[in-house]
């Protein structure tokens, strides 16, 4: 046992223990010589031991690494901080050893001679955060954290793995009162609180938050924003279209030669985009020099939601080219280009191909694209046919793609029995019953009409006012149907009415079947005129430099007549209009839109 103080013997077997240990005979060589010199008595060397047990690619590495660690003669905080965290980071995979974690965890409780400390916590609240049966164990393990850390002993890590935590389980407002008890955040914990927002981007709309921490940090604190800041904030400005912002942060990001990772590309894609700005996403796309799939998945989204499904194909098969395996995200995407330029079968090929060819099982989003390809087809009865024998239960949005396919085709019966579904899964969402409603109003059963009506009072359900949102000169102007809100409203309605005063020398008559639920008494020509997206047009007319394009955002699907409007108007104007619904972009130029009336 004397060797354990040799410093030349206790440096030689730790290097062999980070570089050459590559199979259990020189591990188990070299565990041996840990022993017999006394270095297994040493927190050290033992916690380089079990670091490079769980780190090699045994088959039986866990479990040789917890014989190791239950035959150890003295355990201390640091050897068991690395075990867990080496659990937990290495062998966890789908969260199956985070029950094994926790019992190690409990070990250091019960021993009165050791507690935990800030190292303890982070991979424990990882795991937590990453499996949804775990997040009241992580809540209790914050009330450890209170009971055994003195203030003084609380890092920015442990804050940080807070924050990830909480934002995980959607609870954003415990996360920034965490955030703001801090008193000198640095750049992990401003980069948490910015990455917890913008977790929550897409299913809460927590956009703005991200951008008002961004500006907090850049206006409050000395801590210069890197590229983990700028994907958040990117992010953040494509979900919004705030094209000023987003190009100021690509600005920055050059100036600054920060570096354009994949992840910061794959943001920028998105915002480009989400702004309209095709070209410049493929630009940015172009001058990536090692592109990942997640910059591909980007860059198809892009040509599918824009229209140009044939590009979205081409791009597919570079991405193969390049040897990259497309994921289950590709396989929507590339489906979703199918089917927003009718490619029928081709967008069912790349359906079957996918477990055939790249081993990927369909999920319920990859059965919705292929109800939505065969619906907005008019194959209606093939779509009901997927719905009915789908492996899974069919959800919300794959009975929405069915109602929207009978909307435009007519189908009645089918359209009743999508609606019931969604009564059923969706009883407070309008737009369901405003898409039927308009199917019976077409067809002119106005029986059918006041049913759906009284459905949706028998509900509470009120219809979702429809929003369009422009940017001018970096400030945002927003437009509910028929609103009189803006300062310049005045003007507006005068430009509405010089419009249509010219759509009338057009011939153009309003499809009124439209306007169902705005009309109630109103004329229905009149409550066409006040659309959101026609009041942000004539603004837009109004404020923006002649010739120039016109953005706008609109939460809607954009209706029928106010699809015909548009290209009118950009025939009329001169005008380029790009309009982001609901589902896609519509890109009106010279009287004609990149949908080819295909939506």
């Amino acid at each position: 046992m004397k060797n354990s103080s040799n410093p030349f013997i206790r440096h030689t077997i730790l290097q062999i223990l980070q570089t050459k240990c590559k199979t259990l005979d020189t591990l188990q060589q070299t565990h041996a010589q840990i022993i017999t010199t006394g270095l297994i008595l040493h927190t050290y060397p033992l916690t380089q031991l079990l670091s490079a047990i769980l780190s090699s690619t045994l088959p039986a590495s866990l479990s040789y690494a917890l014989t190791t660690f239950n035959q150890a003669p003295n355990r201390t905080t640091f050897i068991f901080n690395t075990i867990i965290s080496s659990i937990l980071t290495l062998h966890n995979h789908h969260g199956q050893h985070t029950h094994l974690a926790f019992s190690l965890y409990n070990q250091i409780l019960c021993i009165k001679s050791i507690k935990p400390n800030s190292y303890t916590y982070p991979s424990l609240f990882k795991a937590c955060g990453s499996n949804p049966v775990w997040p009241n164990h992580g809540q209790a393990l914050h009330a450890h954290v209170l009971k055994f850390l003195e203030p003084n002993e609380y890092d920015q890590f442990v804050q940080a793995s807070l924050i990830s935590f909480y934002s995980k389980c959607g609870k954003f407002g415990v996360c920034r009162y965490l955030f703001d008890q801090i008193s000198q955040p640095d750049l992990g914990l401003w980069n948490s609180m910015l990455s917890a927002y913008n977790s929550g981007v897409l299913d809460s709309g927590l956009s703005m938050e991200v951008l008002c921490v961004f500006s907090d940090m850049q206006k409050g604190s000395k801590v210069k924003p890197n590229e983990v800041s700028f994907v958040a904030l990117i992010n953040a400005c494509a979900d919004l279209g705030a094209f000023s912002q987003g190009i100021w942060a690509h600005s920055y990001l050059v100036k600054n030669n920060l570096k354009l990772n994949r992840f910061v590309v794959t943001s920028l894609i998105d915002l480009y985009v989400n702004c309209g700005f095709l070209e410049f996403a493929h630009q940015v796309f172009d001058e990536l020099p090692k592109k990942d799939v997640f910059c591909y998945n980007a860059m198809i989204r892009g040509f599918a939601t824009h229209g140009y499904g044939h590009k979205a194909l081409d791009l597919f098969e570079n991405m193969v080219l390049d040897r990259l395996t497309p994921d289950d995200v590709t396989m929507v995407v590339i489906i979703s280009a199918c089917s927003h330029v009718g490619l029928v079968d081709k967008g069912c090929e790349f359906f079957h191909s996918m477990r055939e060819k790249y081993g990927l099982e369909p999920k319920v989003e990859h059965y919705g694209c292929l109800v939505d390809l065969l619906g907005r087809a008019g194959r209606i009865n093939e779509a009901m046919e997927v719905l009915n024998t789908m492996p899974m239960k069919p959800n919300a949005v794959l009975w929405r793609c069915l109602l929207g396919a009978t909307r435009t085709h007519g189908n009645l019966d089918f359209a009743e029995v999508a609606l019931d579904h969604l009564v059923k899964l969706e009883p407070e969402t309008s737009g369901n019953y405003v898409l039927l409603s308009n199917i019976y109003a077409h067809l002119k059963n106005w029986e059918g009409v006041k049913c759906v009506r009284r459905l949706m009072k028998d509900h509470g359900v009120d219809k979702i006012p429809g929003t369009s949102v422009l940017e001018i000169d970096g400030v945002f102007h927003e437009f509910l149907t028929a609103d009189k809100t803006h300062p310049q409203s005045q003007e507006i309605y005068l430009k509405i009415n010089e419009i249509n005063g010219k759509l009338h020398e057009y011939a153009h008559k309003p499809r009124t079947m439209e306007v169902l639920f705005d009309l109630e008494d109103e004329d229905g020509e009149d409550a066409l005129s006040y659309h959101s997206e026609r009041l942000a047009i004539a603004f837009a007319l109004v404020a923006s430099e002649s010739g120039s394009p016109i953005r706008i955002i609109k939460n809607l699907r954009v209706c029928v007549d106010c699809h015909d409007y548009t290209k009118l108007v950009s025939v009329i104007y001169k005008r380029e209009i790009i309009v982001r619904d609901r589902n896609r972009f519509h890109c009106f130029r010279n009287g004609s839109c990149s949908c080819l009336d295909y939506w």
